[in-house]
């Protein structure tokens, strides 16, 4: 089945805002690390297959997302752990959120 690129825009966005939210302030003892492992695979494929003029539109935004997600998990699992090495892989801005709860950046809808 070939996926339309809007769709497949829509299906990375929805799983990198679960996964910030599914990580968000949590525990590493409060996750579940398999499903995690397997979700950022998924993640880091689905970001691989956009062409790069996609991505041009919405790594600013995928940053943030993101980013926020790997500052909830690096402080229990560690800059060098695989899940953070492969969340970084998707994320090209110099500087993460300074926190998980970085929300500073406006969004187009809002006014």
């Amino acid at each position: 089945m070939n996926m339309h690129i809007y769709q497949k825009i829509y299906e990375f966005a929805a799983s990198a805002g679960s996964f910030e939210g599914y990580v968000y302030r949590k525990a590493a003892g409060d996750i579940d690390m398999m499903a995690l492992a397997n979700w950022t695979d998924n993640l880091l494929g689905a970001y691989g297959r956009l062409p790069a003029e996609v991505l041009e539109e919405f790594q600013a935004s995928c940053d943030q997302t993101l980013g926020r997600a790997i500052r909830s998990l690096t402080a229990d699992l560690g800059e060098g752990h695989d899940i953070i090495v492969k969340l970084k892989a998707m994320v090209k801005s110099d500087e993460l959120p300074a926190s998980p709860d970085g929300f500073d950046k406006q969004k187009w809808f809002e006014t």
